[in-house]
């Protein structure tokens, strides 16, 4: 088969780190195993030896028999180059549909199908910005802090894990999304000033969406129902909802209408303390111009 190589330099595992299948994760094991297997069987089918078809998909030979051999996630781009070097009409493509679904860790996809499914997302944070406000550098910069350190590789996966949660905000209809923050982490420089100034810039933006409501809880407060930690409310089409708080029924996840109702004053009443929408922006805005 005659293919067209690419003589640049070729993709290693150095550069696409956080790829790695979670051992744990039976599901996604089967999955990257199955999709690896089809990507081998259809390149030897055609008579492609793995180091022209690593040229010709412009990734090293090592990183390609890893796919093949299920140890690596395959990328979308790299479905899509293989689709159209062993001419598969779509079909390799087509399998990232399974693939996306397993890229990130099973706690993370769990969390990220119930936002994904829900109408309405309320979230509270103590002492850090929720992960669906965090850039990529401030993310990297909270995981990198966490001791024992992580991996490189974990901490890779971790914040591109993080990231895909943000495609909440995507959504068409669009959910209705309100947080509430704390002063303290809103000041707080993780990252560095530009990372933190990057950081206020895109909470900005994302708090004057019209599905979002962003709270700032001013430092100088009473006391309030959150100081015990998180809170998280998400209400779905059916009418059903979940809710955990940190500080009640021992910080698990509940459908249990009575503790919701629970959860919900303690929600409102953080609400109710916190800066309007309209002042917590300008607080924001404030913080901005004085760096």
């Amino acid at each position: 088969m005659s293919v067209e190589v690419d003589t640049g330099r070729l993709k290693t595992e150095a550069d696409e780190p956080g790829w790695e299948v979670d051992p744990d994760d039976e599901w996604g094991v089967a999955v990257i195993a199955t999709v690896g297997r089809q990507l081998k069987l259809r390149r030897e089918a055609v008579g492609m030896r793995a180091a022209d078809f690593a040229k010709a998909v412009g990734y090293g030979e090592d990183l390609v028999y890893k796919i093949e051999g299920g140890k690596r996630i395959p990328r979308e781009e790299y479905l899509d180059k293989s689709d159209e070097v062993l001419g598969a009409g779509g079909l390799i493509s087509a399998t990232w549909e399974d693939v996306k679904k397993v890229r990130y860790p099973k706690k993370v996809r769990e969390l990220g199908k119930l936002e994904a499914q829900a109408v309405e997302i309320g979230v509270y944070m103590c002492n850090s910005l929720s992960g669906l406000l965090q850039t990529a550098e401030h993310a990297r910069a909270l995981i990198e802090a966490a001791q024992p350190p992580y991996p490189p590789d974990d901490v890779e996966r971790m914040v591109a894990a993080r990231l895909a949660r943000q495609s909440v905000f995507e959504r068409d209809p669009a959910p209705s999304v309100h947080f509430v923050l704390e002063e303290a982490p809103v000041r707080r420089h993780v990252g560095g000033t530009m990372v933190w100034r990057q950081q206020l810039e895109h909470l900005l933006e994302v708090g004057r969406l019209h599905n979002v409501t962003l709270q700032v809880m001013p430092t100088n407060t009473d006391a309030h129902p959150g100081l015990d930690g998180k809170i998280e409310l998400l209400k779905f089409p059916d009418g059903t909802a979940v809710g955990r708080a940190e500080g009640a029924f021992n910080g698990r996840p509940t459908t249990d209408p009575k503790q919701l109702r629970v959860i919900e004053l303690q929600y409102g009443t953080i609400r109710a303390q916190a800066l309007s929408p309209r002042e917590s922006l300008a607080f924001i805005e404030q913080l901005l111009g004085e760096t």
